[in-house]
């Protein structure tokens, strides 16, 4: 036998591996494994793998998902929150001397990443010229969302991100002006990235299956995009204050956004400045208009 060989991570397969570890999926860390073997090779290919990759996984699992990674890339530094599934995990990679397993919450709060976890990532990475950072996982529905922006937040930024979220995120992520899922999510991302859905994923291609739809998409950070924000943490915090509200008339969402820095008249002047109308909504106006808004009040 292949220790190498990655598991064929079913359902009556997990069950019992569950079983006999004595463990439940744990609802509170978002749990739920991808079980169909087609769409976990989807993910792998749409991640577009080579030797030179260093991968970030944030929801280790069983480590199926490693394993089919590890024999491309040069390493895996995978993330474990659930000391029970840390423990299962390690003794299917035990033989994957290209894997770093970290039994730590990526997140160190909602607004950062652990620093050791990107302390291993880039470690691995400065190893070697050409290096790639790419994030690649399924990750758990909780912390999707935070741990992509806060990626983009960084200045070395992943080369990609190929990654399974709720089918509502990855219409956030790819949302259009004027559509109700277009927000404060889409304009951080599509600000610096172009996104795609790869592909959708029913609720019984995992178990436990969820009650939601999931989907498969990749981000790929553009330099161009990125080059263009000045201060990516002000426009952040800029565009989330934008749609708090996201009913209101742009100017007094404006003014509420920055009361105590801009007043009225200057309100006022930062639209003409950045050729908006005030009485449009944040959500009608695209990213383009958005950077121009926020250069416009911090000038």
């Amino acid at each position: 036998m292949d220790v190498n060989a990655p598991a064929r991570q079913t359902a009556s397969f997990l069950r019992r591996r569950f079983q006999e570890a004595g463990v439940r999926p744990r609802t509170r860390y978002g749990q739920c494994f991808l079980i169909d073997l087609n769409l976990l090779g989807i993910l792998v290919e749409a991640a577009e793998l080579a030797p030179d990759d260093v991968v970030l996984e944030v929801g280790t699992g069983t480590g199926a998902l490693t394993q089919l990674m590890a024999p491309r890339v040069a390493a895996v530094v995978t993330v474990e929150i659930d000391r029970q599934l840390f423990q299962l995990a390690a003794e299917e990679l035990y033989a994957r001397e290209n894997v770093l397993m970290l039994p730590l919450d990526a997140l160190h709060n909602k607004n950062r990443l652990d620093p050791a976890v990107l302390d291993a990532v880039f470690e691995r990475v400065d190893a070697a010229r050409g290096r790639r950072f790419k994030l690649v996982a399924n990750l758990p529905y909780n912390v999707a969302t935070p741990i992509l922006s806060n990626l983009l937040a960084l200045e070395r930024a992943p080369h990609s991100m190929t990654v399974t979220v709720q089918r509502e995120v990855a219409d956030r992520l790819t949302a259009r002006p004027g559509t109700k899922a277009y927000g404060a999510l889409s304009v951080w991302v599509q600000s610096q990235c172009t996104a795609e859905v790869v592909r959708v994923l029913p609720s019984t291609a995992f178990w436990p299956r969820p009650k939601v739809e999931s989907a498969i998409v990749r981000l790929v950070p553009d330099p161009t995009r990125r080059a263009r924000i000045p201060d990516r943490a002000r426009f952040h915090d800029f565009v989330r204050a934008l749609f708090r509200h996201r009913r209101k008339l742009l100017r007094g969402e404006l003014l509420g956004a920055l009361k105590g820095r801009l007043d009225k008249p200057q309100v006022d002047a930062a639209l003409r400045a950045a050729g908006i109308s005030p009485q449009v909504r944040a959500e009608q106006l695209d990213v383009d208009s958005l950077l121009r808004l926020c250069e416009a009040c911090r000038a």
